[in-house]
């Protein structure tokens, strides 16, 4: 893992020469989620393709760039698409840009992801705050040899979503009656199939609320460096087994832009109250 540790150093090194700043948040946009740039004062925009070591979105609604710039008066780094473990990357490539965004300074993660709603009481276009998860991908970016420059062998995952910043987001909604929000377990697996009736019941069974194809090696990644995360599901499509009916992206894609105003609101208001520091 030294000539990972030596890859990470190279793309800190690429960008340090372009960005002087040291971030507060970085934030990691998800499918149909990429307009929060829209609300970014952006001081420099880097593709994917021209930094070392990165990986390529695959995925169409996915820029792939990453956004330098200031979010209510905060410095931030936002990746404008994220990467998948069914595009064929490793788990090392997937949480690789988290890696380099703490080396950067980043004091939290912020994610958002479209997830199918599980849970019968979820509808469409709604949030859900993560506040555990379920892991049923195939592997995890700690496997390999332990690189201590960014954490311990066997970090604990008792905690993988920030109470603190979960409680901030609550006093947020508390002031601001127009958005609301539920909390709950989101579960990750592979994709890039959707699941079957039969899989939907299971998922919903181990206790799953939500469920999608990302999310989970960023955190894993962000809780082995001791990096605070908040996390955000936006329901795209409703997983109730016996109301199930085809999806198309286009749909998702629709259900996550009417969400999407929420999210951005959420976001830069919990952005805003991190300049007092929790």
């Amino acid at each position: 893992m030294e000539k990972e540790f030596e890859k990470l150093n190279e793309a800190l090194t690429f960008i340090r020469s372009f960005y002087k700043e040291k971030p507060k948040v970085g934030v990691i946009l998800g499918t149909g989620l990429g307009a929060l740039v829209d609300e970014v004062e952006v001081e420099l925009t880097i593709s994917y393709q021209d930094i070392p070591h990165f990986s390529l979105s695959t995925v169409e609604s996915h820029a792939g760039k990453l956004i330098f710039g200031k979010l209510s008066g905060q410095n931030v780094i936002v990746m404008q698409g994220r990467f998948h473990y069914y595009e064929g990357y490793l788990m090392k490539q997937i949480v690789f840009p988290v890696r380099v965004m703490k080396m950067l300074g980043i004091e939290y993660l912020f994610i958002s992801n479209a997830a199918g709603a599980l849970n019968p009481q979820y509808g469409l276009s709604e949030l859900m705050v993560l506040e555990d998860h379920i892991n049923l991908l195939p592997s995890n970016p700690l496997i390999g040899k332990n690189i201590p420059a960014l954490g311990i062998r066997f970090p604990d995952m008792f905690e993988p979503y920030s109470s603190k910043l979960i409680q901030l987001a609550d006093e947020i909604i508390q002031q601001n009656h127009n958005i609301e929000f539920h909390k709950g377990v989101y579960v990750s697996v592979s994709g890039p199939n959707l699941e079957t009736r039969a899989e939907y019941r299971y998922l919903r069974t181990i206790g799953a609320d939500a469920v999608g194809m990302s999310t989970v090696p960023e955190v894993i990644a962000a809780v082995h460096m001791n990096l605070p995360v908040f996390a955000v599901s936006v329901l795209t499509d409703l997983c109730q087994p016996e109301n199930i009916k085809p999806i198309t992206l286009e749909e998702v894609l629709a259900a996550a832009a009417e969400a999407e105003p929420k999210m951005a609101f959420l976001f830069k208001e919990m952005i805003k109250k991190l300049g007092f520091n929790l």
